[in-house]
């Protein structure tokens, strides 16, 4: 695995495919197909379409450039032969999506999760009720690595305590959202901040000190929003996360030694420690922690009585490789303490696979050249090319109706763009999470946004306006891109 800031060697000598020969109508073919194709499949299968039919019509979309490329004389082996070369630039993300499920496993049966869950609900406090819901959504998605598994637990809860209150439930569903998403895109166990990096060619943690320069004032803002809006409306009653609370330490030892992993692993990326060797490590200790302050939970997961060799052997390599869940007396909480381990990655691994086989013919057949060629030639300024990458994310989100292809695909047709321009991948990956992850949400087809309505019983139009962070995420990026804020050059050009 490369130090972080080096890209893989493969990557350095990779080239995009011209074609004088097609032109940018015939290059918009297979992108229009599979648009088209991916909005009537969200329309049929809903948020079903995730489990697998949207990777098939990925495929699909595939074949419709194939055929473009055989009526342009384009040989099946130079079309194949990008598809091997995207697949494996993204061998190194595709192992470190494996490593996150082993991690959140182990973090999970060890109580490592359900700690920052536990101390994260006492700053709840219904003076400052708005905010404090940004803050504990933001603390339980860091550590889940998913905004929906947040909304469906924890946010369940917050919506009926902010609405014991008296507080608006698009207010709290807005603080929620903001909240929730801020952790998924931050967490090294999100899929999508995983999935970024991937499409851009860059690495998973440097990807994510980079976002920092755009989501801290963000969420810096979106929390400042909160507390005036917390000062200005009247709240009755009082907050009681008891329950929870008694759920949780009844069924973990709950315990700040806990808190000794992750410190640890954090240090290690700090010190640009290689990202799979960090993870291997927080993997490893959060097993032995488990087994230290979890043994009947460990024991159980084995399938035994108590804690032996063997029980707490299949016990912790459960956590690690499948389905885990603990069972609590809270049916919220049973949902939000299961992990799916590193089988419960495969479904992303199967997406960016696919993505790679579309992107690859699409970059084989000189389509993706034909159409960068084209955005560039109206981009022509640094900061068209960012508005044209957020542009373009946001339009993914309403037509394809999906936040993973609003990442997938304008990540695929602009990294070449970008690293022509001399701008080093964070550049790209930032933009696609502060413009395709965060506003899925905002929009009420969307695979998120349907989901969060449903879930959190608020219809997508009255949060839509309080859930700050997400609408104010690509307002930032392109602030930061306009005055050309820490715009980061690949190394051999100049730092801005």
């Amino acid at each position: 695995m490369p130090n972080q800031k080096e890209k893989p060697k493969f990557r350095e000598d990779e080239h995009i495919v011209e074609n004088k020969e097609l032109n940018i109508w015939e290059a918009l073919i297979p992108v229009f197909a599979l648009v088209a194709m991916l909005a009537y499949n969200v329309f049929v299968f809903g948020d079903d379409a995730l489990s697998g039919s949207n990777q098939f019509i990925l495929l699909l979309g595939g074949a419709v450039a194939a055929i473009v490329g055989f009526f342009n004389k384009v040989s099946y082996e130079k079309m194949i032969a990008e598809v091997a070369e995207n697949v494996r630039s993204t061998t190194g993300a595709l192992l470190i999506l494996l490593m996150v499920g082993a991690l959140s496993g182990t973090w999970l049966v060890s109580g490592i999760i359900p700690a920052m869950i536990y101390y994260g609900l006492q700053i709840l406090n219904p003076t400052i009720f708005l905010a404090a819901c940004v803050v504990i959504c933001a603390i339980i998605s860091i550590a889940t690595g998913s905004s929906w598994t947040t909304a469906a637990t924890v946010g369940i809860a917050l919506i009926g305590i902010g609405q014991t209150l008296g507080i608006s439930l698009g207010m709290t569903a807005g603080a929620v959202l903001s909240g929730a998403y801020f952790g998924d895109k931050m967490s090294p166990l999100s899929d999508t901040t995983n999935l970024a990096p991937a499409m851009a060619g860059g690495e998973l943690f440097s990807h994510i000190k980079y976002m920092t320069i755009t989501t801290v004032p963000t969420i810096a803002v979106t929390l400042i929003v909160f507390i005036i809006l917390g000062f200005t409306i009247d709240t009755s009653g009082v907050a009681d996360t008891g329950s929870i609370l008694e759920n949780i330490s009844g069924t973990f030892n709950v315990s700040g030694w806990l808190f000794i992993v992750p410190v640890i692993v954090i240090f290690m990326i700090v010190k640009k420690a290689p990202p799979l060797l960090a993870l291997l490590i927080g993997t490893l200790l959060g097993g032995l922690f488990a087994l230290i302050f979890q043994p009947e939970i460990v024991a159980t997961i084995g399938g035994g009585e108590g804690l032996t060799l063997e029980s707490g052997y299949k016990g912790i390599l459960n956590a690690i490789t499948v389905d885990t869940n603990i069972a609590t007396d809270d049916p919220a909480l049973n949902d939000l303490f299961s992990s799916g381990g590193m089988s419960g990655m495969m479904g992303t691994i199967w997406l960016i696979l696919c993505a790679m086989v579309f992107g690859g013919i699409m970059d084989g057949i000189g389509a993706l050249e034909r159409i960068t060629e084209s955005l560039l030639k109206m981009a022509k300024t640094m900061f068209g090319l960012f508005a044209s990458t957020v542009g373009s994310c946001l339009a993914l989100n309403v037509t394809a109706s999906d936040q993973y292809l609003a990442i997938v695909v304008p990540g695929k047709m602009f990294s070449k763009a970008y690293e022509e321009r001399g701008l080093a991948p964070e550049n790209l990956s930032r933009t696609l999470e502060d413009s395709g992850t965060v506003t899925s949400v905002l929009v009420p087809w969307n695979t998120c946004g349907a989901y969060h309505s449903s879930v959190l019983g608020v219809g997508v139009g009255e949060y839509a306006l309080y859930a700050v962070f997400n609408w104010l995420s690509p307002f930032m990026t392109l602030l930061f891109a306009a005055f050309k804020i820490k715009i980061k050059m690949l190394a051999t050009n100049k730092v801005s």
